[in-house]
């Protein structure tokens, strides 16, 4: 079995400052990193971590070709990305005291996606097979409607959040994953009520308040699972939710209960949130599971 991830690739421009920068306000930036970044990228590199077979969809400019190289050292299926006349995808992330995010993102290459690249991508795909997007990559609606083979299952996470974007997609995937920010603002269009999401499966991420999964198909009725946060202190978030994301849907890929799934997954994320940068801070599987030895709840 093996997931295709037709996600973004974007070029992480961090700035650590001591607060977020308010309108008109011009500061001195403490500390400046650039690296690999992009939704995609950072779920497809958990998703390798985490011992998951991936293969990443998108593409990137020519000054991207590093990118490229560094998701085929994390373990990362390349021969899908194409190098394109536009520029690579780019993000501005500013990191405050807190550890908190503040980001402005760039489509770039990750906006010159295809019908024909789409049709390839899913082509070979078979049953337990796991199809992941999110919002920033084009195309987004002809992902989730394209004819797959049967068994494959659809893994929509709806970041960035865009009402019109995300509505039309729900009919057609298998499992939606949002933070609380976004389900929130979902909800409101299904009477302000989460249970009312009309998806199989939702995934909530919600920070330091952990995480919650609702399978709406199960048989019996519906079922409610819960996960608390692992108490870390927090270093960077960015990537965080990726992170979690990334072992969540690689647990489940390998045959994992939800509950083992949710464990993971926020073990993953505590460990990354705990030091700087995205892509390069997402943990092994070891580390994951040398974590979950010493920390029980």
């Amino acid at each position: 079995m093996a997931i295709v991830n037709i996600g973004s690739i974007n070029i992480d421009n961090i700035y650590r400052v001591e607060d977020f920068s308010a309108p008109g306000e011009t500061q001195l930036v403490t500390e400046y990193a650039r690296g690999l970044g992009g939704k995609g990228a950072n779920q497809s590199i958990a998703l390798a971590r985490a011992g998951s077979e991936v293969r990443h969809v998108g593409a990137v400019g020519e000054d991207g070709a590093w990118a490229i190289e560094t998701l085929r050292s994390f373990g990362v299926d390349t021969q899908d990305i194409n190098v394109v006349e536009e520029a690579t995808g780019h993000a501005i992330i500013q990191v405050n005291r807190d550890g908190e995010n503040s980001i402005l993102v760039y489509p770039g290459a990750n906006g010159t996606l295809t019908s024909d690249r789409l049709s390839e991508a899913v082509s070979g795909m078979k049953a337990g097979d796991w199809l992941l997007f999110q919002n920033e990559t084009n195309l987004t609606r002809d992902i989730a409607a394209f004819d797959r083979p049967s068994g494959v299952q659809v893994c929509y996470c709806a970041a960035p959040f865009i009402a019109d974007l995300v509505l039309p997609v729900l009919p057609h995937i298998d499992l939606l994953v949002v933070n609380e920010v976004e389900a929130r603002s979902l909800a409101s269009h299904f009477g302000d009520d989460e249970a009312r999401i009309p998806v199989p499966a939702l995934l909530v991420t919600r920070g330091k308040n952990g995480a919650s999964y609702v399978d709406h198909e199960n048989v019996g009725g519906q079922r409610v699972f819960s996960q608390s946060a692992f108490s870390v202190e927090p270093v960077d978030t960015t990537g965080a939710g990726d992170t979690f994301l990334g072992y969540f849907l690689s647990s489940l890929e390998q045959g994992r209960d939800i509950s083992t799934a949710l464990q993971r997954a926020s073990a993953a994320s505590a460990i990354q949130i705990s030091h700087p940068g995205a892509a390069d801070a997402i943990p092994h599987a070891d580390s994951v599971d040398a974590f979950l030895k010493e920390h029980t709840f």
